[in-house]
């Protein structure tokens, strides 16, 4: 008679450990699993192949300015639904699972600041908020951060990540975001006030054709996605191969679009040297 032994360790009735959710993220380029703890303590960035995780305007916030300095402005303006618009979802609905997933009213965050103890007015759009896209309140937050950086004569910073462009939901009134936004920075260059604008990944479409491309410094996190139509699109238009890198940070620079090309970790001290410089 033939006696069977079980398996090592239980064989298949043994219940595998599962690893709880939450403590490892994939990077998105290499594949390499990294323990959040230590993605957080690199300001999420990949320590294998340096990807730059999309990060929330408050972490943003917490990366760039000086502990405690940060003064939210217009934080209860929240967009209405001018159009009624309709689809599988309708506008409302979309905002409303906005809020709820982001605790934000709009993609626009904008406020007063210090870093390196430099008086700013700051703006981030944050990209987990409808796609960071420009709807009339984002529009109006940025035109309103402006006109304050104009009134105290301080420096402006906006740190941009929008794939989404224009918010078609609103139709012209969204459109009409590019031109007021636009002119507001005139009006800030006509009084030598200096605008630093930091485009992180993506910036593309009615964001990056309007306040995010009009910097007197453009500076750019490494391999973020920056242009107006995306690659597959204009590949699919021209019918023809695009170079190497197409609208990464580093072809915009080579191409002269972008100032410079600065590593999360090194931005809050670049962006402090600007300031210095451009004072």
């Amino acid at each position: 008679m033939r006696i069977f032994k079980k398996p090592f360790g239980g064989g298949l009735n043994k219940k595998k450990k599962s690893i709880p959710d939450g403590l490892w993220s994939k990077c998105p380029k290499c594949s390499n699993l990294i323990f959040n703890k230590i993605l957080m303590e690199n300001l999420q960035v990949c320590p294998k192949c340096e990807h730059h995780f999309s990060i929330s305007c408050w972490d943003r916030v917490e990366q760039l300015v000086d502990k405690g300095s940060f003064v939210e402005m217009d934080e209860r303006l929240s967009s209405q639904d001018p159009l009624g618009f309709s689809g599988p979802k309708t506008y409302q609905q979309k905002l409303e699972e906005a809020t709820k997933s982001t605790g934000l009213k709009s993609a626009a965050t904008t406020g007063q600041a210090k870093i390196d103890g430099k008086a700013v007015a700051l703006a981030v759009t944050d990209s987990r908020f409808i796609m960071g896209s420009m709807g009339s309140v984002v529009g109006e937050k940025i035109t309103r951060i402006i006109e304050f950086a104009i009134e105290k004569s301080i420096p402006l910073v906006i740190v941009s990540g929008s794939g989404g462009g224009a918010r078609m939901y609103e139709g012209m009134l969204s459109l009409m975001q590019m031109a007021k936004t636009s002119g507001a920075l005139s009006r800030l260059k006509g009084k030598n006030i200096a605008f630093i604008s930091v485009l992180t990944n993506p910036t593309m479409a009615g964001v990056m054709a309007s306040f995010a491309g009009l910097g007197d410094v453009t500076v750019a996190e490494p391999g973020a996605l920056i242009g107006f139509t995306g690659p597959r699109v204009i590949k699919q238009t021209i019918k023809q191969d695009l170079p190497k890198g197409f609208q990464t940070s580093e072809f915009n620079q080579e191409h002269g679009f972008v100032d410079m090309v600065v590593h999360r970790r090194d931005l809050k001290a670049t962006i402090a040297k600007l300031l210095y410089y451009l004072a």
